[in-house]
């Protein structure tokens, strides 16, 4: 399995259809790799709840990397944070293909009114691998972060992860202040 998934990591996140196929990998095999995967995101987890994100970036950057690397289509996330910038929820707003996800400012901007969120970090994968950022990606954090501006909420980021890399829009100069 190591041979056909390049890394542990590759195996443990390998979609269960892909696991069967492997010679001896039944349903028991498959059950253990996906709760090693869920102890593996919580534990990264850990690192980031109850402390302020921005005090811990390159642990939001390893949870991230752990939940959405190694997917194979694309999922938009929003990490909504509390005034002291701690994690109060790490939401799905959207699930696509392997080259886009729709996502909706209005749907963003509720949950984060329902939250309580006094701001936001956004992440989504790039399952190509490349987490160049697309014209899609920069204008969709745009139209986000108007509508959060408008209700007096920061987004501080928007992360593109991908294989081996990650890109920060903010790092990258693409995120509208």
């Amino acid at each position: 399995m190591l041979e056909r998934f390049g890394t542990l990591e590759g195996v443990v996140t390998a979609p269960p259809a892909a696991l069967r196929r492997e010679t001896g990998v039944g349903d028991a095999v498959v059950a253990a790799l996906k709760v090693i995967e869920a102890a593996a995101v919580r534990m990264a987890r850990g690192r980031i709840v109850s402390k302020p994100v921005i005090g811990c970036w390159e642990a939001l950057v390893s949870y991230s990397r752990t939940r959405l690397s190694f997917l194979e289509t694309e999922e938009f996330h929003v990490l909504y944070l509390d005034k002291k910038n701690r994690l109060i929820s790490d939401e799905r707003q959207g699930r696509g293909t392997i080259d886009h996800t729709p996502v909706y400012p209005r749907e963003v901007i509720k949950r984060a009114l329902e939250l309580n969120a006094s701001a936001m970090v956004l992440v989504h994968n790039h399952p190509s691998g490349d987490p160049t950022p697309s014209r899609a990606d920069v204008e969709i954090t745009e139209k986000i972060v108007r509508a959060a501006e408008a209700v007096g909420i920061s987004v501080h980021d928007h992360l593109i992860i991908g294989a081996q890399e990650n890109v920060s829009l903010r790092a990258e100069g693409l995120l509208a202040l």
